[in-house]
């Protein structure tokens, strides 16, 4: 039988050092012996990390430990993340963005909380999953080929066929207070929990499966955040003038007892039609980025426009009418003999704003994607095979904070350059202390030293 070796039991000094603001979270000292030995887990090169493999290949520590530590010891993920993030954010420019997503965990069974067969982006089909939103800091930062991010907090998705089964609920521990909610609707409550904890950011930005949805749109317009999302090629929009002058029409004038006319609203278009009528020369080929040899450029096209629900033949007072503020509605095509998808996008940013502006913050998005597939790849997002409510957000938060410590060790440079480091700790090589061993014998080092840039996702992850 092949028997992993264990490494030794000495804690690495750059991980003791950012780990201790947060021992006071944990009351007992086994939990946060617990806790380092399970961050260190996740640091290291094991192809699955969960509890057992984890206790197989770090020394001083066990199966049971580790699994008290997610499901039984006492402390909450919540709280972790909030000093996690405090942390971050002054560290961090202001100013920045935040992004919101979702991302598909891949489950066998029906016994796993929030397990169904729902759409799973990550797949890019319906499968068997779990789904968690999360949201993002990154740093407004269009021309860095290496802004500062960094993960916020993720909750569950819990389908309405989990929300509303009582056995199924108390037999994962779900909270009594978790109602059924919408992606959306879990999106819109990390953005007031980034408020909460002070996260400076001056945007939102999400993709169409949050753009197309009103209830979203409105959320986003009555906390007065300025956004770019994504919409479909079906994304119903008003013009202007049009609202204007509907605004502004005198009301049919009564016939019989009846009901008094109700105004109509202003014509409803769809994105696609909207821009596809502008003349050839409205479009601009921008080139948003340029890396490793990979020019990003498309052709991008802008005009004013209001969100909008419900048709012509609606009165203004009908719940399936709505019309939202004025923005921009933004098309983008494939530059002429080149491949690629027409995307659509709605921003609330202000009539001033340059189109090269609008096509920055449209695809500043790829963060939030290189965070899920480094999370999973390098810090067992998806490796999590308990059942439980509580244990799954317990290692959701010490994923986060697993990769927040390599975010920092990617900010050294930086840092040695004349920021201060987080948390007030010295500055470190980005390299393990000489002799230290991070985990398993020949494992890779996940923290890189004299590395300004980080790795450049591929070319398709940048255009999303």
């Amino acid at each position: 039988m092949h028997v992993v070796p264990k490494a030794s039991p000495a804690t690495l000094p750059e991980l003791a050092t950012y780990l201790a603001p947060f021992a006071p979270l944990f009351r007992r000292s086994t939990s946060r012996e617990s806790l380092e030995r399970y961050i260190t887990g996740l640091l290291t090169d094991l192809a699955h990390k969960n509890c057992d493999t984890i206790a197989a290949a770090v020394a001083a520590t066990s199966t049971e430990r580790l699994q008290h530590l997610l499901t039984d010891a006492v402390w909450a993920p919540r709280a972790l993340d909030e000093q996690r993030v405090r942390a971050l954010v002054a560290q961090s420019p202001p100013q920045g963005i935040l992004v919101l997503d979702d991302t598909g965990l891949p489950k066998q069974g029906r016994s796993s909380v929030g397990v169904a067969r729902q759409y799973s982006g990550t797949l890019g089909k319906i499968a068997n999953c779990q789904v968690i939103v999360s949201a993002h800091y990154v740093a407004d930062e269009p021309a860095s080929r290496a802004p500062v991010h960094w993960p916020l907090t993720a909750q569950l998705y819990l389908p309405e066929a989990w929300a509303t089964e009582s056995a199924r609920r108390t037999k994962v521990r779900v909270p009594s207070e978790v109602a059924f909610q919408t992606k959306p609707e879990l999106a819109l409550a990390l953005i007031d929990q980034a408020h909460t904890w002070g996260v400076r950011f001056a945007y939102v930005v999400a993709d169409a499966g949050y753009g197309d949805n009103p209830t979203f749109l409105l959320g986003l317009d009555d906390r007065h955040v300025p956004y770019v999302v994504g919409v479909s090629s079906t994304f119903g929009v008003r013009l202007p003038a049009e609202v204007h002058a509907a605004a502004l029409a005198p009301l049919p004038r009564p016939h019989g007892r009846g009901q008094p006319k109700k105004p109509r609203p202003a014509p409803l278009y769809e994105a696609k039609a909207v821009l596809e009528a502008l003349p050839a020369e409205r479009w601009q080929t921008i080139t948003w980025r340029e890396a490793e040899g990979a020019v990003l450029r498309k052709q991008f096209v802008a005009v004013r426009v209001h969100w909008a629900t419900g048709s012509a033949q609606l009165s203004t007072s009908h719940h399936r009418v709505a019309t939202g503020p004025e923005g921009w509605l933004l098309g983008e095509r494939p530059v002429p003999g080149e491949r690629g998808e027409v995307k659509w996008y709605f921003s609330t940013l202000s009539a001033e704003t340059s189109l090269r502006r609008l096509v920055e913050l449209a695809h500043s998005r790829w963060p939030i994607e290189q965070f899920y597939e480094d999370a999973k790849g390098e810090c067992g997002l998806d490796h999590y095979q308990g059942r439980r409510w509580d244990g799954l957000h317990r290692h959701l938060a010490l994923v986060m904070l697993a990769y927040s410590f390599l975010a920092r060790q990617r900010w050294m440079p930086a840092m040695a350059a004349g920021f201060s480091p987080l948390w007030g700790a010295a500055v470190v090589s980005g390299r393990p202390s000489p002799g230290a061993r991070v985990a398993v014998p020949r494992c890779r080092v996940m923290a890189h030293g004299n590395q300004p840039d980080y790795p450049f996702p591929p070319q398709a992850d940048l255009t999303k």
